[in-house]
């Protein structure tokens, strides 16, 4: 019988987690909120790199790794292609495919915060939309510089600074009213792909505001890759 163990995190992730019975288990990092209406076991925490995690897979008798987790989440992403191979199990990765610019986007490509700060420099007023790492960042702003920030964590930000706790799906009246409320002049963001969070690109198209844009890191090659949870469920449904 098929025992999976779900790496997760992500919307994504969390319909699949929602399919699954008892026998199987969801693993999150225990950064966000943990459900508690699934059916499947849910395991809150790191395994101490691949090597716990190959420990871990033996140990519970895991047949099958599912790595759902976030695109920009390589470190994880490399752990488990590394766990699979030791346990000796097949690894599946749910990896969303990638927004891809418009005619009309002006998209400024980075690879690093390093980067990333040198073509901020220039702007006044952006919204972050990276998650947690701008928080570490909070005193390096510059004096012209008034940042809004959005990711999970509730933060009280500083005098450059307003912190927003939100979750997606973000819809396109809510983006332009953020835009327009916060004089918004330039957005950065990851490359996340998927609709929960596409709508600010629409609006950065709308007022033709730049998007300094994170690339992807690169990720290890697994058994399958699947483009969308519905696909994965579907090949899920065919296992004995």
């Amino acid at each position: 019988m098929t025992r999976i163990l779900l790496l997760g995190g992500t919307g994504d992730a969390l319909q699949i987690a929602r399919q699954l019975g008892p026998e199987h288990v969801y693993s999150l990092a225990g950064l966000g909120k943990v459900p508690t209406e699934l059916c499947c076991a849910v395991r809150v925490g790191g395994f101490g790199g691949a090597d716990g995690l190959a420990r871990y897979l033996k140990e519970a008798h895991i047949t099958l790794l599912i790595d759902a987790t976030h695109p920009y989440a390589a470190q994880i992403s490399s752990h488990a292609s590394s766990a699979s191979r030791a346990a000796g199990i097949p690894c599946w990765a749910l990896r969303r495919p990638a927004w891809q610019a418009q005619p009309d986007d002006d998209w400024r490509m980075v690879d690093s915060w390093a980067e990333l700060s040198t073509v901020l420099n220039p702007f006044a007023r952006p919204l972050f939309t990276l998650g947690r790492e701008p928080l570490a960042h909070l005193d390096e702003i510059p004096a012209h510089q008034y940042w809004t920030i959005r990711c999970l964590d509730a933060h009280p930000g500083n005098a450059h600074a307003r912190i927003i706790d939100a979750r997606g799906p973000f819809t396109l009246d809510g983006e332009r009213d953020l835009v327009a409320t916060s004089r918004i002049d330039v957005i950065v963001s990851k490359n996340s792909g998927g609709a929960a969070t596409e709508a600010k690109l629409d609006v950065a198209r709308e007022h033709g505001l730049p998007v300094i844009m994170l690339r992807r890191p690169s990720l290890p090659q697994v058994e399958r890759e699947f483009a969308c949870s519905a696909d994965l469920l579907a090949a899920l449904r065919q296992l004995p």
